[in-house]
């Protein structure tokens, strides 16, 4: 019976490990679902390693359960096993095609990094970076550009962000600031489809700022600024996560990003800076009895938009 060739062997073993691999690595379901411009980048590069991780995976399992069964001791026979000394062929093989695959994940991972703004961030300079330190008081700094985070794409290389937010990790919250409007908050909100740029800092120690959905996260720094820029593009609720252990209630400081709809999120802009009037002082609380009943209502009618004087005259 004439023995059939290895090469044989090898590319039917090819064809029948290819496409389970291939549809696998496509329709695995492991990661959360896409929000941003960013995600698919990620998600393809992510696909190709897992599809040649299977591949492998199928070669050297399936490889040893056939030698099992193959070279498996027969009863009665009590001889050793053939002596191999060594193939050159087979240890050049599988040493080149662990190189390629190397390279050739080398080269893509930096395209990816680059369409997403890593290799270039803060390419234009920065009007100012305000960094919110307390609930009464904001403070203004001028700062030299970023040099460090995932900064504009190729296409928006030169082009301000839509929007510019500063963002500052602390034990163990995160504040976001809106500079210009006197917004700042504990979570933060984008309108859907706009470019959001994260200007990032860190009073203590190093957080890391990451929104699995967006498949983005950056370091937030003492000392350093960096950055982060995005575009989401899902409307919803996603989590915030720091993800650098920064204290003993690390796994605690967490918070959400909430995409608008650019009505939704100028809307939401307009409620909260008059809710956060910078003349204003913050009030914890107030006994209502010691108000007059202008001041009373006062809340009520600029959120219903009914002027002062008919308050005043009824």
């Amino acid at each position: 019976m004439q023995k059939v060739p290895v090469s044989l062997w090898t590319l039917l073993a090819g064809m029948f490990i290819a496409p389970i691999s291939i549809w696998i690595g496509q329709n695995h379901h492991l990661l959360p679902v896409q929000a941003s411009k960013q995600a698919p980048l990620v998600d393809g590069f992510f696909n190709i390693m897992f599809t040649i991780a299977i591949a492998l995976f199928l070669i050297v399992e399936g490889t040893i359960l056939i030698f099992l069964f193959v070279y498996r001791r027969r009863p009665g026979d009590n001889s050793d096993g053939t002596p191999v000394e060594g193939n050159l062929a087979l240890e050049i093989f599988w040493t080149a095609i662990p190189t390629v695959i190397v390279i050739v994940l080398g080269i893509y991972s930096v395209n990816v990094y680059n369409q997403m703004g890593g290799l270039e961030p803060g390419s234009h300079p920065h009007s100012h970076v305000a960094m919110a330190a307390t609930m009464d008081d904001t403070q203004s700094l001028t700062a030299p550009n970023i040099g460090i985070g995932i900064g504009a794409s190729p296409q928006t290389q030169n082009k301000p962000a839509d929007l510019v937010v500063d963002v500052k990790g602390i034990q163990f919250a995160w504040l976001f600031n809106y500079p210009n409007t006197g917004i700042l908050t504990g979570e933060l909100h984008v309108p859907v489809g706009a470019d959001v740029q994260l200007n990032l800092s860190a009073d203590d120690v190093i957080h890391s700022f990451w929104v699995p959905q967006f498949r983005l996260k950056q370091d937030a720094i003492p000392g350093i600024p960096t950055e982060l820029r995005f575009v989401a593009t899902k409307p919803g609720t996603y989590p915030v996560v720091c993800a650098e252990l920064c204290g003993g209630y690390h796994g605690s400081m967490r918070t959400q990003v909430i995409v608008h709809t650019q009505a939704e999120f100028d809307s939401w802009l307009t409620e909260n800076q008059l809710a956060q009037q910078q003349e204003k002082p913050q009030i914890v609380a107030v006994n209502p009895a010691n108000l007059s009943t202008s001041e009373f209502l006062d809340p009520y009618v600029q959120k219903m938009g009914i002027s002062q004087e008919l308050v005043i005259s009824n």
